[in-house]
């Protein structure tokens, strides 16, 4: 795990890219006290480990089905999706669709094993925090380690999104949902080391998968959290996630900036989302 001294930093944005209703802002200074944050997201072979010395069975296996990107499957599996969300056609309901079997039965994580575990819920990821002896970071802390000592700057390394035209992140290249050209070299996951890490060593906080924090969602987090050691814990519908993932697109969804957002329910779980854990000196 990567040491982290804390501080104080602005967090959040005021920016015109950003989403005001999801509470992104405004801009306010906070504090976060020292914590070890891991350089990675969590892979499927940190998952495999925790599952062959538990047992452990994940809410997409118990529910026996979970949400698969509609160009990711193969045409078998397509076949075969009888139901599909109305507000978003491009996710599909994949019977036998787990952190094992990313796009459906047919589908394997073999030669995947650095790449992060997704089909994950947040019940599943408190579920490995608590065997491996780590939490979920605070979105204060994300924040804070995304940025990589910069600050106030939109993405881990800076204002550009391609630097020199050089790719810094894994997210759609394209015409969403219909076409992604896999312009940074993937059209799924990546390994958890690809890109250039932030100024923290810290790899893949925009883009790849989506990273569930410790904190319920709420649109007005800034307004009932403490500016030090920030942390909503209060009953909420859906827990946070922060990052964005190989999904996103400026044009659809514009969530791989430092400062953006969003949340699902607890018990979710998509192709698109993961996790990284915190450990904090006792």
């Amino acid at each position: 795990m990567i040491e982290l001294q804390g501080g104080s930093f602005m967090m959040g944005t005021n920016d015109a890219e950003g989403f005001p209703k999801d509470g992104e802002g405004p801009v306010r200074q906070v504090h976060v006290d020292p914590f070890h944050i891991s350089p990675y997201a969590v892979t499927n072979q940190d998952f495999e480990q925790f599952i062959l010395e538990t047992g452990y069975v994940t809410e997409a296996e118990k529910f026996g089905w979970s949400y698969v990107f509609k160009l990711l499957v193969s045409e078998t599996v397509l076949a075969q999706v009888q139901h599909v969300p109305t507000h978003v056609p491009w996710w599909l309901v994949v019977h036998g669709a787990n952190w094992r079997q990313p796009e459906g039965p047919d589908s394997t994580i073999l030669g995947r094993e650095n790449h992060p575990v997704v089909h994950i819920s947040w019940n599943d990821a408190e579920q490995f925090c608590k065997w491996s002896g780590t939490q979920l970071p605070t979105e204060a802390e994300w924040e804070y380690a995304a940025r990589g000592g910069l600050e106030q700057k939109r993405y881990p390394w800076g204002d550009i999104l391609k630097p020199d035209g050089e790719h810094r992140c894994n997210i759609w290249q394209g015409k969403f949902p219909i076409r992604n050209h896999a312009e940074d070299g993937y059209l799924g996951t990546a390994p958890v080391d690809a890109f250039k890490p932030n100024g923290y060593e810290l790899y893949n906080m925009s883009g790849n998968v989506w990273e569930w924090c410790r904190d319920s969602f709420s649109p007005t987090y800034h307004i009932n959290t403490n500016r030090v050691n920030p942390y909503f814990n209060e009953p909420a519908e859906q827990k946070s996630m922060r990052g964005g993932s190989y999904l996103c697109h400026r044009s659809y969804c514009n969530r791989y900036r430092v400062a953006a957002r969003s949340g699902n329910t607890p018990d979710s779980s998509t192709g698109n989302c993961g996790f990284r854990v915190v450990w904090h000196r006792s």
